[in-house]
């Protein structure tokens, strides 16, 4: 084998598939340890076609934000994949978060996104629920079901002759420099000449397994959602967000309309005291215990243990939770939400306390680690794809 991809999600999927079509003399296998792609991170996302108006000109995430896109819209056009631009509004909602909305168009226009700041009157014919003292208007960002493109992405490479393997987590790899990579995996050993670890939330575990020193580690923070009732629908058209808080990596509590014809709140961004802990009380002992035992996370705490108790409270507290909904929607009410699913997102930590802000890939001389692919890595994920493929490609 000359390829073996850990992680059946889009990213890992998107890698295999520009792997399998612009290398086709190339032998690659995607290796999941769950019983289908998208389990985790891919699977419980909001469902968001991101235009790259928020990211930092000349970062990973705004270069590939806006291609991956672009290529997005063409594969599920081509794949009969779900998918609409319905278009976002992002919303000051007063006086106080106008220099953050200014802040957010001045990064838009420099990575090119096309952006209209508008006014409460434009706003209202846009949303006519939305309340705010000024917005971004942001046509080219909608909504996809980014299971079923994954579902796609893999049909593809197996199209091609390649194997997605499912039901075959990793469990050991030997890294022999001179000979290639030996992975043990719940179905059988696999040997390969270069690997390439996707695995989200056990990115670093795996990176640690293949002899490298990650300088950063995978912390969860669960995201909680709502969902309003097929009633409370007509308050939201399209995206609705807030101006997030600059010192996260998190957009906030917004509204999402979904391709299934649904409408979600959320998500929060509470602490999981699991990797893969997508209910409040999921709790396992040696994952929290790594976490707690990271000094990053509690130099993160020191700064922030605010906005992590207000989190934690949040997720607690429907009625803080439609506080946070309010903000946007005045008019919500208790009785329009009803709980929906949750995601877990895997977010890389510096130790001095950083939440890694863009996409993290590192490399030694047999194995690439992808240790931070949070948002918007779903929507460039065939452009990223294509930046780890080539990565791979000078030593083939």
């Amino acid at each position: 084998m000359d390829t073996a991809i850990i992680g059946g999600g889009i990213v890992g999927l998107a890698t295999a598939y520009h792997l399998s079509k612009n290398h086709p003399e190339q032998s690659v296998v995607v290796l999941e340890k769950e019983d289908r792609v998208a389990a985790h991170q891919t699977g419980h996302n909001s469902g968001v076609i991101h235009s790259g108006i928020y990211y930092t000109p000349g970062s990973l995430k705004a270069k590939n934000c806006r291609e991956g896109k672009r290529r997005l819209q063409r594969f599920c056009a081509d794949r009969d994949v779900d998918y609409e631009m319905c278009g976002k509004v992002i919303v000051a909602a007063n006086e106080h978060e106008r220099p953050g909305l200014r802040e957010i168009e001045r990064k838009g226009r420099a990575n090119e996104i096309d952006c209209e700041r508008i006014g409460p009157e434009r706003l209202a014919e846009i949303e006519p629920h939305v309340r705010g003292v000024e917005a971004l208007r942001v046509p080219n960002a909608g909504i996809v079901d980014y299971t079923g493109m994954a579902e796609a992405l893999a049909d593809a490479v197996r199209e091609r002759g390649h194997d997605v393997r499912t039901s075959a987590g990793v469990t050991g790899m030997d890294v022999r420099s001179s000979s290639g990579v030996v992975l043990q995996t719940e179905r059988g050993p696999v040997e390969a000449e270069h690997v390439v670890n996707c695995g989200g939330l056990y990115a670093d575990r795996l990176a640690e397994m293949s002899g490298a020193a990650p300088s950063v580690q995978v912390v969860p923070f669960r995201g909680e959602y709502y969902e309003l009732t097929p009633e409370a629908r007509r308050l939201c058209n399209g995206l609705i967000y807030p101006v997030p808080d600059p010192a996260f990596p998190f957009l906030g509590v917004h509204f999402t309309k979904t391709v299934a014809g649904g409408v979600e709140c959320g998500p929060s961004a509470v602490l999981a005291f699991a990797r893969e802990g997508y209910r409040f009380g999921d709790v396992h002992g040696r994952e929290l215990a790594e976490i707690l035992s990271f000094p990053g996370f509690w130099r993160l705490a020191a700064r922030h243990w605010k906005k992590g108790l207000l989190e934690i409270v949040q997720s607690l507290s429907t009625r803080y939770y439609l506080r946070a909904l309010r903000h946007l929607i005045p008019e919500i009410e208790r009785s329009d939400l009803r709980p929906a699913a949750s995601g877990v997102r895997a977010q890389a930590l510096t130790r001095s306390g950083e939440l890694v802000d863009d996409f993290l890939i590192t490399e030694t001389e047999r194995v690439v680690n992808v240790l931070n692919a949070a948002s918007p890595a779903a929507t460039a994920a065939l452009s990223v794809g294509e930046h780890i493929g080539e990565r791979l490609a000078q030593r083939f």
